[in-house]
């Protein structure tokens, strides 16, 4: 007589522990893209499997597991700075199964199909300027797709079984910016899974993927110190030398004014700031100068690590709209970033308190220091 097996089997997925990194990429806020794909592991609770045929009056005699499988996942997030993003995305983690041979003869074939969306909030800790560390913690929308197959006194009663359910997930990984726009990461992911017959188990994926930021701009190479050319003076009539005229210096507000260059912590010139740039060159046009020279400056908040790198790319971002927009040569104009080594407000003038966070008060009167000054130095000779 055909035996009818009322308990169909399962497909208990527990999967190993993802070891992080002991270690915890962006200094601007903004939207991105990205796919990772790699392998996807999971394990087979065979214990629960020959439980629960012993269950239904079979022994079984052996089980073959199929763990792994390739799986891939496309997501898109926003940076919101440096050390904090929330991206949400699509995974297919791909199809695993067993098949169980029992006595009397038969067997019992599960397989499982997964596949959902996730919410993550993800942690950036920056060790270099091109390598950082993730972490990542969230939900999971996961769709639990079952078939189980009998044959010989094996019978299934409901062979298709399925479930949506939402759990956890989290992972590790380190990411590798190849430039400002273009990165690639390297990361590990466990996925809590309800497999649709009462037993929850996990999945674990290692991929490697590319992730896209868009609205980065690169700023441009520093150029190489160039040699004035000698000036060769006929030695009949003597010319006359005039004094060169002073240097003319001008300061472009940070984030303080109408005119100003960048938003408070940012280094992309914005479109008053370009503005003001236009007026600037346009009084250079057929004036005889020799060197520009661009330097940036932040205010005290920060570490001086990251004032001196905010400091430098302001001075790099200012010079390659003057090549870019103006046609003024690279080989004229040199960058500087001396970080709040000198700043205009007066010693005591914006007092906070040792290790207290910056506030809106101290970030507004600290204003002044957060400038780019450009200094054209000229010299002019006439008989």
């Amino acid at each position: 007589m055909k035996r009818v097996v009322k308990t169909v089997g399962t497909l208990g997925l527990v999967g190993c522990a993802v070891i992080a990194s002991p270690f915890a990429m962006a200094d601007d806020s903004g939207w991105y893209i990205g796919g990772n794909i790699g392998q996807s592991r999971a394990k087979i609770d065979d214990a629960r499997i020959t439980s629960n045929l012993l269950g239904g009056g079979f022994t079984t005699t052996s089980i073959a597991d199929d763990n792994r499988d390739n799986g891939y996942k496309l997501f898109g997030g926003y940076q919101y700075n440096k050390n904090f993003a929330v991206e949400a995305g699509y995974f297919d983690l791909g199809k695993f199964g067993y098949t169980a041979t029992v006595v009397p003869a038969g067997t019992l074939t599960g397989t499982i199909k997964l596949k959902g969306l996730n919410l993550d909030a993800v942690g950036t800790l920056p060790l270099t300027e091109k390598f950082s560390v993730l972490g990542r913690l969230g939900l999971n929308y996961a769709q639990a797709r079952d078939t189980f197959v009998g044959t010989g006194f094996v019978a299934v009663l409901n062979p298709n079984p399925s479930k949506n359910q939402v759990n956890y997930k989290l992972g590790a990984g380190l990411q590798y910016d190849f430039t400002p726009s273009l990165g690639m990461r390297i990361e590990a992911e466990r996925y809590r899974i309800n497999d649709a017959v009462g037993n929850r188990g996990d999945v674990d994926m290692y991929s490697l993927g590319l992730v896209y930021r868009f609205g980065v701009e690169k700023p441009a190479p520093a150029p190489k110190a160039v040699e004035p050319e000698p000036v060769v003076v006929a030695p009949e009539p003597k010319p006359v030398v005039v004094a060169p005229p002073p240097p003319k210096k001008v300061v472009f507000s940070a984030d303080s004014s109408a005119d100003a260059l960048f938003d408070f912590g940012k280094a992309i010139v914005k479109p008053t700031g370009k503005q003001a740039l236009d007026r600037f060159a346009a009084e250079l046009k057929g004036a005889n100068y020799e060197v520009i020279m661009v330097t940036g400056h932040t205010d005290r908040i920060g570490s001086q690590k990251y004032n001196q790198r905010l400091s430098e790319r302001r001075a790099e971002m200012v010079k390659a709209y003057l090549v870019e927009s103006a046609g003024i040569p690279a080989s004229k104009i040199e960058t500087r970033g001396v970080d709040g080594a000198e700043p205009v407000t007066k010693p005591g003038e914006c007092r906070s308190k040792k290790g207290a966070k910056a506030t809106k008060q101290l970030i507004a009167c600290l204003a002044p220091d957060r400038r780019v000054e450009v200094e054209v130095i000229a010299t002019r000779t006439s008989k």
